[in-house]
């Protein structure tokens, strides 16, 4: 499962959610804290600070350009039901 690190309010995380929703790709929402140097775990996984980060299994990306990209690369839309 896909899972997004963000925070609310955070424009290039909405960026990511709105592609994320035009695949009907579903996903774990992780909400960040608004103070850089509280997200532990953003670091853990990504090794800075800033989101979104979006980790999918092995793979991380943490700059909203490459993640739509990445997505949109990787992962076809899902189908809706007829």
């Amino acid at each position: 499962m896909l899972k997004l690190y963000r925070l609310t309010g955070c424009p290039y995380c909405t960026m990511v959610q709105e592609k994320l929703a035009e695949l009907g790709l579903p996903y774990e929402a992780v909400e960040v804290p608004a103070d850089r140097q509280l997200r532990k775990e953003v670091f853990k996984v990504s090794g800075q600070y800033f989101v979104p980060v979006l980790k999918d299994g092995d793979k991380v990306l943490d700059d909203e350009d490459k993640i739509i990209e990445y997505l949109e690369t990787h992962h076809k839309p899902k189908e809706k039901p007829a």
